[in-house]
């Protein structure tokens, strides 16, 4: 698992460099730092609103008597998205907004649900 994470992490930093060194290249160095925080700021906002709804959502929810499974779940994608828009880099940008925007969130929360479903049943029925 470790070497899959080192790699992975490595992988997405070269890959990181390189665009940013490209996009640098085209369209100038002072507009590619630009980009950079700019995408980090409009990244913080977006992560602080959504994140401030889905606080108050299972605020409601909890308040009902509901688990709030659903807003769990994309509470966690609100954190991970965030994290990602303050890493400088454009892949990670991208894959920061998809997990903050709410309707490629849902989508991610649906793959989570059935990920952790499997992971349930698999240590329910075969111990580990």
């Amino acid at each position: 698992m470790f070497l899959k994470l080192f790699l992975l992490f490595t992988l997405i930093t070269i890959l990181e460099l390189a665009l940013i060194i490209e996009v640098g290249t085209r369209i100038g160095v002072m507009y590619t730092i630009f980009l950079i925080i700019a995408t980090a700021v409009i990244g913080a906002y977006l992560a602080q609103t959504q994140g401030l709804s889905i606080l108050m959502r299972i605020q409601n929810e909890l308040k009902a008597g509901i688990l709030p499974n659903d807003a769990l779940i994309e509470g966690l994608l609100v954190l991970i998205g965030g994290v990602l828009l303050l890493t400088p880099g454009f892949i990670t940008d991208t894959i920061g907004f998809l997990c903050i925007l709410p309707p490629s969130r849902r989508w991610f929360r649906e793959k989570l649900k059935g990920y952790f479903r499997h992971q349930i049943y698999w240590q329910i029925y075969y111990g580990g």
